[in-house]
C-alpha cells in the first residue's frame, strides 16, 4: 500500500474472513442490496472473468447474503472474491470452497429472493469507495482499493494488501 500512497485506500470495516482464498484480488464489481440475495443470485451466474464482487448489505446481520450455494457458483463461474457488509451462512462449507470471502460476520437466516437493489454503480463503506472497475486486493491484513480517478497504467499486483511488493 505504501508504493501506491495517494493512491489506494484502505478499508477500515473490520471483516473477517470465511472463504477458502485468504488472499484475493480483482477489478470490482458491486451490487447494493438489503437483506435481499435475489440480484445476487443473477450476478453469480454470470462469468465472474476473475473479478471481486463487492457486496454493499447496509451492515445488516439479520439474514445471510451469500450461503455455500451461492459461493460455490461464484467459485464455479470464475470470480475471485467477494466482501460483503453483510452477514453470510453455511461458514463451514465456505471455508473449503476456492473463494475469497469476506463479511461482517454470520446469520442461518437466508435473504429474500425478490431482486431488490443496484448492480454495478459505487458503493461506500469502512471510509473506503468501491467503484466498479477499480481493482482491489484483500489478504489476513485488509482490504487495499484504487481510489476513484486513479488512473495507473500499471496496476500494482500485490500479493498481500498490507504488504508492498510481497
Amino acid at each position: 500500500m505504501d508504493e501506491r500512497g495517494e493512491g489506494v485506500d484502505s478499508c477500515d470495516l473490520q471483516l473477517r474472513q470465511y472463504g477458502g482464498r485468504a488472499e484475493f484480488e480483482g477489478p470490482i464489481r458491486t451490487l447494493r442490496c438489503h437483506e435481499d440475495i435475489g440480484l445476487l443470485r443473477q450476478l453469480v451466474a454470470e462469468p465472474g472473468s476473475g473479478a471481486v464482487l463487492v457486496v454493499d448489505g447496509g451492515a445488516s446481520l439479520h439474514c445471510a447474503l451469500v450461503g455455500d450455494q451461492l459461493a460455490d457458483r461464484a467459485a464455479r463461474n470464475g470470480w475471485a472474491g467477494m466482501v460483503i457488509a453483510g452477514a453470510v451462512r453455511d461458514t463451514r462449507v465456505l471455508t473449503a470452497i476456492d473463494l475469497g470471502i469476506k463479511a461482517l460476520g454470520t446469520n442461518p437466516r437466508r435473504g429474500a429472493t425478490r431482486g431488490t437493489g443496484e448492480i454495478d454503480v459505487p458503493v461506500t463503506f469502512g471510509g473506503t469507495s468501491f467503484v466498479p472497475g477499480q481493482y482491489l486486493w484483500s489478504d489476513d491484513d485488509g482490504i487495499v482499493v484504487t481510489r476513484p480517478g486513479y488512473d495507473d497504467a500499471d496496476p500494482p499486483h500485490l500479493h498481500r494488501a498490507g504488504v508492498p511488493g510481497s
